[in-house]
């Protein structure tokens, strides 16, 4: 795979930062880093893989991310890097779509691979994750999110050296205006960087029956995720927690699913697992066609069983 000269980086948190500088060093020959926040978090960007960091200065009170749109066109248009990676956050895809908009291109969205064959190539899902289609860019500047886990994060060189420019801000013609901000309770969760994930389904009757697998996943140093169902149909985990084709896409050492089914839409989150262990009392389930290994049975009856097996090998 040949190199371009330039790709730039775009991301709202410091993980997702971490991952797409890394794949920027995989792709380019110089990265360099859009940074909105404190002179620490641009120092953090360089050790992380930046050559190069395009500092916005910090977020005014006044200010939405997607208010500097304007500011990274006009550096876009100056600069003309070959290749824009955005992390896909809603804030991101917003940020993307007006950065595309300005630039007379479209954004190719949700890639879980980029590579570079004389033009850029990028392969994401379609079909509800039934299958993977590559397309090409065409255009000057290539814009692309880039979904949580198509890359790993580089270890940190507290001693690289980069440079800061420091950016003037460009007013928007049309602007949100923020009338008020308020926090929103969530899980401080990062399931894409877990290397052990105990991921569970509609298997788990009750909601308190969720401990069980909170157990087991402390006896193992996992982390738990979900099916879409629990997250988003009985809201019993936060939506962080939920893997699939529109929620956490993992590459785990091991994943271990307890009473899921194994419709496609969520295996396309944990394809990429090393190895993918299930447990399920319906022998027919999808679940084990993907499984390297399998356990029929009750998770009520499986799961104590193997915390206490792992607890007492400690």
């Amino acid at each position: 795979m040949s190199k371009i000269n330039k790709v730039w980086v775009i991301a709202e948190k410091e993980s997702a930062l971490a991952q797409l500088l890394a794949g920027g060093r995989q792709l380019g020959e110089e990265v360099a880093a859009v940074v909105l926040g404190t002179k620490e978090e641009t120092k953090k960007a360089i050790s992380l893989g930046a050559d190069k960091i395009y500092w916005l200065g910090e977020l005014k009170a006044e200010n939405v991310y997607e208010d500097y749109a304007p500011t990274i066109s006009g550096l876009l248009k100056q600069e003309r890097p070959e290749l824009v990676l955005v992390q896909p956050s809603k804030r991101g895809k917003l940020l993307a779509g007006r950065l595309a908009a300005n630039l007379g291109t479209s954004v190719l969205v949700d890639a879980t691979e980029v590579k570079v064959e004389e033009k850029v190539q990028v392969t994401h899902m379609v079909y509800g994750g039934a299958a993977f289609r590559t397309e090409q860019a065409l255009t000057e500047t290539t814009i692309v999110t880039v979904g949580a886990g198509a890359y790993t994060a580089l270890p940190e060189e507290a001693t690289r050296q980069g440079t800061v420019i420091d950016v003037e801000f460009v007013e928007p013609q049309h602007k949100v205006k923020l009338l008020e901000k308020k926090n929103k309770a969530g899980a401080t969760v990062n399931l894409s960087a877990a290397k052990r994930v105990v991921g569970i389904g509609r298997g788990i009757a009750n909601q308190e029956d969720i401990k069980l697998a909170e157990e087991l996943a402390e006896q193992i140093g996992a982390e738990v995720g979900c099916s879409r169902p629990i997250a988003e149909g009985v809201n019993w985990l936060p939506t962080e927690r939920y893997i699939g084709v529109s929620g956490a896409i993992l590459k785990p050492e091991v994943y271990l699913a307890v009473g899921i089914s194994g419709q496609v839409q969520h295996m396309v989150g944990v394809n990429q697992a090393k190895v993918i262990i299930a447990i399920n009392k319906d022998k027919a389930a999808p679940i084990f066609k993907h499984a390297d290994y399998g356990i029929i049975g009750d998770l009520y009856k499986v799961l104590p069983l193997l915390a206490e097996k792992f607890k007492a090998s400690k």
